[in-house]
């Protein structure tokens, strides 16, 4: 790993959340992947939250030692995280993307209520977008969140399915369509409900095959109603809340995926080094170190196209601007992540496949949600060719 585009601090920075993430995640890792221990989780959570660690993308409230802190260091955070485990990482991304509308986009009194306790990591956020019939479509989104002037309050309608931290989460960030009105045109409108709201409810949870310890599920709204003030932005306005949204999860995902990539790397380096089959080191053989060389070039051409989306967007660069980057780094790096797990496994031969023989299998079960979450490759290619044939409309 070169980290080209990382300054002296940046590389400060990861060595000290690498340090303190083999402190408190490393030993529950296991517990989180076996047994599935929310406890574990929400121990792990705080200390990042006590730390500081959670406020690295809200500079106005951050408390550390970084003099600029930013989306390149909650990339850093995420890549540390995922390398050691990604359902723990996809719980704590999940809890920033819900952060991210909030602080840009809620009243005070939200943002008191909600995000504080947030990046305290005394409690967590979940972000609902998806639907039985929508997913990357956002336009096809079928949840209704309607303003009730009598009551002066939003009336949310709908299911949202395959929510990270569903049913645990304190907050929910919903997006849905409300028709027009007297002085709007219909739209999406996105409102914080909270876990407590009346007319909330979660019908069930889903069992993945990888990702274990993080919990994703369906959230229910039946005439679901939050103040006013829960509003995020204006009316009708979600479309570009969203888009900034998912510039910064896309972003993060690309760590992700490099934490998992590096993990699968590094175990399929030592098998090459130390395995002997015929006489020599496996790694002498043609098709392993064609396997080793690919796996490494990908490695740092993801790393190379994440850091860069991330300086833009430190560098004051987001909205339209960044999406093809983001868009990229999301592709590039969730890619290179199911190719290195894939690798590593079938290096491995059969101790690749076995829970016995170490993490190799466990990296190939997570690595293959990271290409769906988040947006689909095929999303992403969609905003990435968008961008390159601006004359024309593709057809999706």
């Amino acid at each position: 790993m070169q980290d080209f585009l990382l300054d002296d601090t940046d590389r400060a920075f990861r060595s000290e959340v690498r340090a303190f993430l083999q402190r408190e995640l490393a030993p529950r890792a296991a517990d989180i992947e076996d047994r599935q221990n929310w406890d574990a989780v929400k121990a792990v959570v705080r200390s990042l939250g006590e730390a500081g660690y959670l406020r690295l993308m809200f500079a106005d409230v951050y408390k550390g030692t970084l003099a600029k802190p930013g989306l390149t260091h909650a990339t850093i955070l995420s890549e540390e995280a995922a390398a050691i485990n990604y359902a723990f990482e996809t719980t704590i991304a999940t809890a920033l993307s819900c952060a991210y509308p909030l602080h840009r986009h809620a009243s005070e009194r939200v943002r008191e209520a909600y995000l504080g306790p947030i990046l305290d990591g005394a409690a967590v956020g979940a972000i609902c977008v998806t639907e039985p019939d929508a997913g990357s479509d956002a336009s096809g989104l079928q949840t209704r969140v309607e303003f009730d002037a009598r009551t002066d309050e939003w009336v949310v309608n709908g299911l949202k399915r395959y929510i990270s931290n569903a049913s645990v989460a304190d907050v929910y960030i919903v997006y849905g369509a409300t028709p027009a009105g007297d002085d709007a045109k219909q739209g999406l409108t996105a409102v914080a409900v909270p876990k407590d709201a009346r007319g909330i409810s979660f019908p069930r949870n889903y069992t993945f095959m990888g990702r274990r310890g993080c919990i994703v599920g369906e959230v229910k709204f039946d005439d679901c109603r939050v103040p006013a003030g829960n509003l995020l932005g204006a009316r009708g306005d979600a479309f570009r809340i969203m888009r900034g949204m998912f510039n910064f999860e896309r972003a993060i995902l690309g760590g992700s995926g490099l934490g998992v990539a590096r993990s699968a790397f590094a175990i399929a380096r030592e098998h090459a080094q130390t395995r002997r089959a015929f006489g020599q080191a496996l790694g002498c053989k043609q098709l392993i170190w064609d396997k080793i060389a690919q796996m490494s070039w990908r490695i740092d051409a993801a790393e190379l196209i994440t850091y860069r989306a991330t300086k833009m967007y430190d560098a004051g660069i987001d909205g339209r601007a960044l999406m093809k980057e983001a868009a990229m780094a999301k592709l590039v790096a969730t890619e290179t992540a199911n190719f290195c797990a894939n690798e590593t496994v079938q290096i491995l031969g059969g101790d690749g496949i076995t829970k016995e023989y170490g993490r190799a299998e466990q990296l190939y079960r997570d690595a293959r949600a990271l290409t769906i979450v988040g947006g689909t490759s095929e999303m992403a290619k969609y905003l990435i060719a968008s961008r390159d044939l601006p004359d024309l409309k593709i057809n999706l």
